[in-house]
């Protein structure tokens, strides 16, 4: 009896550790954010009893000050995959518990020992089928301002995408692209940089596409989903999607890291990778899910539209991309 009295109180105990336990999960906001509360935070603060208060926006420099200054608030973050490499190199992230973490499970493109897979999608090429009169066809169309006038839409940070696009629309070679000919692909950007709109979430990407600011553009292609099944007048083209990944890393010196492993072990779970793929047309990083989203969700996806697919060279961008910036913020700066 006294051994069952002990077991017990033992589990009162540790499920009231939990119970007053809580980490802050940082992502982009918006329709993606408010899915990943979904179909991750709200079931995991339920099985666990552990907390999930949300933050945001991801911000990089935000996000390396409190590692370099000791003062870290932020648990899990969602980034980007070139900057969790990075940051990974650099020092500024914790180590994932792989006896957690099913490793073997996840997409090899977007799992390393820093980070793992929140989600990938693909910039695809979006239009607003009410401002054109007829849909592009390919990644050209962005620098045919003659076929397609007025403003084209295009993610503002230096990160993988705009650049290839360029280079894509002027010729090279899906399998010539890296390293990348920035002379070039800044050559193609200054014929339309006067009619470039830029868009630095999620949230200003929809919003310049659903109301015809920008008649097309690069998008994340969840945020074309939703704007699309909100009834919005707009259209997707994939040729030459370009896939790319979002990683959960957890900052270093996280003032709740074991309850951020046991959260992005969770989060990389078959059940809760489909339940978010199936609220935001993102596709799920672990294996097993893909067969858990219902097949029409799934029509809609990345891994649906793998014809002329290019996966963008993460791993380039993680040792090039402060160099890049550089050139990138002093181009935009730059008067046309």
């Amino acid at each position: 009896m006294r051994i069952v009295l002990a077991m017990l109180l033992g589990l009162q105990l540790f499920s009231t550790a939990h119970a007053e336990q809580s980490l802050t999960f940082v992502s982009w906001g918006g329709s993606t954010q408010a899915a990943q509360t979904r179909a991750w935070s709200e079931p995991f603060t339920q099985q666990t009893g552990i907390r999930v208060e949300q933050a945001g926006p991801t911000d990089y420099a935000a996000f390396k000050a409190m590692v370099e200054s000791g003062k870290v608030t932020w648990d899990v973050v969602d980034v980007e995959a070139d900057f969790a490499l990075r940051a990974g190199r650099e020092g500024l992230l914790e180590p994932l518990d792989f006896k957690q973490i099913a490793k073997r499970t996840i997409d090899p493109r977007f799992v390393t020992i820093y980070g793992a897979g929140s989600f990938y999608f693909s910039f695809i090429l979006g239009y607003n089928t009410k401002v054109l009169t007829s849909a592009p066809q390919d990644w050209a169309a962005l620098f045919d301002t003659r076929a397609y006038p007025g403003k084209r839409a295009l993610y503002k940070w230096p990160s993988p995408g705009v650049l290839e696009i360029a280079l894509l629309a002027d010729g090279v070679a899906a399998d010539k692209l890296y390293p990348l000919d920035l002379d070039r692909a800044f050559r193609k950007l200054d014929s339309i940089k006067g009619d470039i709109a830029w868009w630095g979430s999620g949230d200003e990407s929809q919003q310049l596409l659903s109301s015809g600011t920008a008649g097309l553009g690069m998008f994340w292609n969840g945020r074309v989903n939703a704007l699309r099944d909100q009834g919005a007048p707009v259209g997707i083209n994939w040729q030459q999607n370009l896939v790319t990944g979002d990683f959960l890393v957890i900052p270093r010196g996280a003032p709740n890291a074991d309850a951020a492993r046991a959260f992005i072990a969770h989060a990389t779970s078959p059940k809760a990778q489909a339940d978010f793929s199936s609220l935001t047309g993102y596709a799920p990083v672990n294996l097993s899910a893909s067969a858990l989203v219902d097949p029409k969700l799934a029509e809609s996806q990345p891994s649906a539209h793998k014809a002329g697919q290019i996966t963008l060279d993460f791993k380039y961008w993680s040792l090039n991309g402060e160099r890049i910036a550089e050139r990138w913020y002093a181009w935009q700066a730059a008067k046309n």
